[in-house]
């Protein structure tokens, strides 16, 4: 119990330092990301921005680890609803509406974003949405890392607020040196204090570094030293003269108070931003799986996550996700559990309450530094690099073309023409794979069925009528042409073409319309179009064998049949072939000793010893003539019936070695090793057999060596002619 109650309070301790470490990554982050948002609407809106960025983290931190599906995920305001929402903001301005209004509508986007984000995890989409292709998401991460860059150059720079990035390059008068030297020297701390320290977050170095900086400049030009009406600093956190609580109450009565045409002008938006924040947050929760050995919850994350971003929005805060530095700060610093994330939460909420007066000498060129660091991060520089491989060269024109649209377009189009090529993407692996596994010739494959040396010959001799294809992958429009192209030179010389569907992924109505035209080409000659190993349900839940039979591929009328197996097809081949017609007659007369093949040449006297040590038995179909592992050391005779020797893989699976039928010997393996029987003989119809034990063997051997002889010369040549088939079947397959 005091070990437990040890354990407990260590956890406690590392979800305490984890939370506040992971706090003081997300937060200054988070404070930037506001600004971002709310300076382009100018006035003293960037103090409420950086308001909105701290309200977010706290909101964030105290319903999403409650509510969500991992353990250690730290949610905070993020890049990609930074841009998302500055850029929408910049829109809305652009048209016209007022400041207020526009705050309301990005509340109303946080809000439907993170609804969208609930009905997805009951949905449960959560585990669809990490499929969408690497290049999408690459595209998705350079081109939020591009906007936050070009967003925050002209706040860099120190030009006035609400100057785009084109219009500040232009005018280096409008530029504040000031402003140049403290994003210059947080840019530095940015990047170099990681190589001194770990021990405090970077961006709380870098943003200590940017602050004395400005410091050190006030002290020779007084008048930066104020915190009213100064454009280089974000200034007083202030939510008005009724306070806290009463603005939320406001906010909420503002944003209930929307009419239906701005919920759908909003939708859009609303759908993108809450696919970025769920990629977001679902590739960060897989890293730290992958980090602490793990599994996280997709679908509850998700619902999770919603409810945070609906609890922000109402109060006013920014969406956000699961992010990764701050996540990795947690672990590193001993957070254990989804106490972690709360207290995330709780410290956020505390910095707010006890060190507003700093965060208002917070200068906006440090946080501009910040996150011009962190957009440079968030491009994926590999990513780039596609371009020098062929192979990789159309992944890289996927990529190029979301960060253009998102740069020149917006996020939304992007993320359509993400979609779209999302399915370019999967079409093309598709029709790269060829369709066709293997292709194997008639006389290379034969079926399991035992048969004389004579049939053997016959059936080789024969082969080139018949081939075998192996079909993989997914039969649909796009490999349709691959599918006629490999099967219709078939058609003018083969009797049978039979496909083998056990690797087929997915099959739609054109991969039919070119297999019932295959089908009626081999009809022209009276050739036949075998299908073997059909799978019984797709992954789509089709149901193969009713789809071609609904389609007309399949019908007991025609010239195209459907065998559970590849041996059965082959099996019904080969009767056709030996002049059987269908499968051979299993009502076959009950065969004596005498009438063996074994056995001619053996005088008299042998028969009547071997008849006097043998014992007859008959086995019912579906019951077994011996099992693998038992203790006999017999031989079989088989008098009538047909038995199919299957060797045991894995609980009920079974490897099908050889059919045997009247004439032949079984059990041999363990007769001659008496080690017991390898294999099950499963009779499949009826069945009469003559059983000879090693004992009564041995003895017959004594005063018979002949008949003996015979006996051993024909179990040899038995299981050596099962192993050449074997070996020409693995022979065949491998290709």
């Amino acid at each position: 119990m005091n070990n437990d109650t040890t354990d407990q309070r260590r956890n406690v301790a590392g979800d305490a330092w984890g939370g506040l470490a992971a706090m003081l990554v997300a937060l200054p982050s988070a404070i930037a990301f506001g600004v971002a948002i709310f300076s382009p609407l100018g006035g003293t809106l960037a103090a409420q921005g950086a308001l909105a960025g701290i309200l977010g983290a706290t909101a964030l931190g105290l319903v999403s680890p409650l509510l969500g599906g991992s353990t250690r995920l730290i949610t905070a305001p993020c890049a990609p609803a930074a841009a998302v929402l500055s850029a929408l903001a910049i829109e809305f301005a652009r048209q016209g509406m007022a400041a207020e209004m526009v705050l309301l509508l990005l509340s109303l986007i946080g809000l439907l974003a993170g609804a969208i984000q609930i009905g997805l995890g009951l949905a449960g989409i959560g585990r669809l949405i990490k499929y969408i292709p690497f290049p999408v998401v690459s595209g998705y991460l350079c081109g939020v890392g591009l906007i936050i860059i070009g967003s925050q150059i002209p706040k860099f720079l120190g030009a006035p607020g609400g100057t785009g990035l084109l219009d500040a390059l232009k005018a280096p008068s409008a530029w504040t040196w000031q402003s140049m030297v403290v994003g210059g020297v947080v840019i530095v701390a940015m990047v170099f204090t990681p190589r001194l320290t770990r021990a405090v977050p970077a961006a709380i170095l870098a943003l200590i570094a940017g602050i004395a900086c400005y410091l050190g400049l006030g002290l020779l030009d007084p008048g930066l030293m104020r915190t009213e009406n100064n454009p280089l600093l974000i200034g007083a956190l202030s939510v008005g003269d009724d306070g806290l609580a009463d603005a939320v109450i406001q906010h909420w009565r503002a944003i209930s108070g929307l009419g239906l045409d701005l919920l759908l002008m909003v939708g859009v938006p609303s759908l993108t931003l809450a696919v970025l924040l769920s990629i977001d947050t679902l590739k960060t929760c897989l890293v730290i799986d992958a980090m602490t050995n793990a599994q996280h919850n997709s679908n509850r994350e998700l619902m999770g996550q919603g409810l945070g971003n609906i609890a922000s929005s109402l109060i006013g805060g920014i969406p956000g996700a699961g992010t990764m530095g701050a996540s990795l700060v947690n672990i590193s610093s001993g957070g254990k559990t989804k106490l972690s994330g709360l207290m995330t939460g709780l410290f956020s909420l505390a910095a707010y309450l006890l060190f507003s007066p700093l965060i208002a000498w917070v200068p906006v060129a440090a946080l501009a530094a910040i996150l011009i660091v962190i957009g440079f991060r968030m491009i994926d520089w590999h990513s780039l690099a596609f371009f020098f491989t062929p192979s990789t060269r159309f992944d890289f024109l996927v990529i190029m073309a979301v960060i253009l649209v998102a740069i020149f377009g917006n996020l939304i189009a992007a993320s359509g023409v993400g979609v779209a090529l999302a399915i370019l993407l999967f079409i093309r692996e598709q029709t790269r794979s060829s369709v066709v596994h293997n292709r194997i010739e008639g006389g290379a494959i034969f079926s399991k069925r035992s048969r004389s040396r004579q049939d053997m010959e016959l059936l080789a001799r024969e082969g080139t009528d018949t081939v075998v294809f192996e079909l993989q992958g997914s039969l649909f429009f796009g490999t349709a042409n691959q599918l006629f192209a490999a099967l219709e030179p078939e058609t003018h010389s083969r009797k049978y073409v039979i496909l083998n569907m056990r690797r087929v992924q997915s099959l739609d109505i054109t991969a039919t319309h070119v297999l019932e035209q295959i089908k009626d080409r081999l009809e022209e000659r009276d050739a036949y179009l075998v299908f073997c190993d059909i799978p019984k349900g797709l992954p789509s839940g089709l149901k193969m064998k009713r789809f071609l039979k609904e389609t007309g591929v399949v019908r007991p009328t025609n010239k195209a049949f459907a065998f559970r197996q590849l041996d059965e097809a082959l099996e019904w081949v080969e009767s056709r072939k030996l002049g059987h017609g269908e499968l051979e007659d299993t009502e076959s007369p009950l065969l004596t000793l005498r009438d063996m093949r074994v056995f001619a040449g053996c005088s008299d006297a042998d028969f009547a010893a071997l008849e006097a040590v043998v014992e007859s038995h008959g086995v019912a179909a579906d019951k077994k003539v011996f099992k693998a592992g038992a203790g006999d050391e017999a031989l079989f005779l088989i008098r009538r019936g047909r038995v199919k020797i299957l060797v045991p893989i894995h609980k009920k699976q079974s490897y099908h070695l050889a059919t045997c039928g009247p004439g032949d010997i079984i059990g041999g393996m363990g007769f001659v090793e008496a080690r017991g029987h390898a294999a099950d003989a499963l009779a499949l119809t009826d069945c009469e057999v003559y059983m000879l034990s090693r004992h009564q063997f041995d003895a017959l051997e004594k005063e018979h060596p002949l008949l003996a002889l015979a006996i051993i010369e024909t179990v040899a040549l038995g299981l050596s002619g099962r192993l050449r088939v074997t070996i020409g079947e693995l022979q065949a397959l491998r290709g």
